[in-house]
């Protein structure tokens, strides 16, 4: 399918992933493994004709392990259709994109990491934003804006990144306790509350007031792993159901 928007963040680095591949990557698909470049589905369940672009006072950063670009069920991805701010890094012990290190250093930014506070020295560690980084979605942009910093792996190659990334260390960490157990479909977790990166992603736009981009995500998100299921199964897709309209409803929602 032919793309209709320019490859985001999330995109370019599996793009440069993929070029540093030493054999062909195969992603289980269709009958010769063939996926959307533009949403990583099956071809017969794409749903790059639904994606949503919601504008943000908030941005995103994620710092994705090595292997999380090429993964089909990744959803930093569905982070950077969405989110327009949204800067993806693969992560490096041993070396660290000069990109990134600018983008913490900008002063329009208040960057966070999120993360759980039960691993973090206490005085570290926030459950709110600061006042100075809490707007709403017509908000003046005097301010600065909140830069989630969003560590994109597994939970052990999460807790790898936090504890080795020193350039880290200036920020506060922002704790979440979300109300909601965990939606995700598409991996197991041990845990209820562990949520995807995607779903924490909403929850954070939440607490910086871009609401409809946290609706908007979280609809998107389940939209995705309809398709993502129904496509393993070989499923047809309906797409009249609940969850598409509620996609629609949401994209169609006026905005400030």
């Amino acid at each position: 399918m032919k793309l209709t928007h320019p490859p985001h963040a999330v995109s370019r680095l599996r793009a440069n992933r993929l070029l540093r591949s030493t054999r062909p990557f195969m992603a289980r698909g269709g009958p010769h493994g063939e996926r959307c470049a533009g949403c990583r589905l099956v071809l017969s369940h794409c749903l790059c004709h639904l994606r949503p672009i919601v504008a943000t006072r908030a941005g995103v950063c994620l710092l994705m392990a090595e292997h999380e670009t090429l993964k089909p069920s990744n959803t930093g991805w569905l982070i950077a259709d969405v989110v327009p701010d949204t800067m993806a890094f693969g992560w490096a012990r041993t070396e660290v994109d000069p990109a990134l290190l600018a983008l913490l250093a900008d002063p329009q930014w208040q960057p966070y990491v999120v993360f759980p506070g039960e691993f973090v020295a206490p005085e570290r560690v926030v459950d709110q934003l600061l006042p100075e980084a809490i707007g709403d979605e017509c908000a003046a942009v005097h301010q600065k804006r909140p830069l989630f910093i969003l560590l994109d792996a597994t939970w052990s190659e999460a807790r790898k990144i936090f504890k080795k990334s020193p350039y880290l260390l200036p920020f506060p960490v922002l704790s979440l306790a979300p109300e909601q157990l965990s939606r995700y479909r598409l991996r197991s977790s041990k845990r209820d509350d562990h949520l995807c990166t995607s779903e924490v992603a909403a929850v954070c736009l939440s607490m910086a007031g871009d609401t409809l981009a946290a609706q908007t995500l979280d609809a998107y998100l389940d939209v995705f792993s309809d398709h993502y299921l129904r496509a393993k199964q070989q499923v047809k897709v309906n797409w009249d159901d609940e969850l598409h309209q509620r996609l629609q409803a949401l994209t169609s929602t006026d905005r400030c």
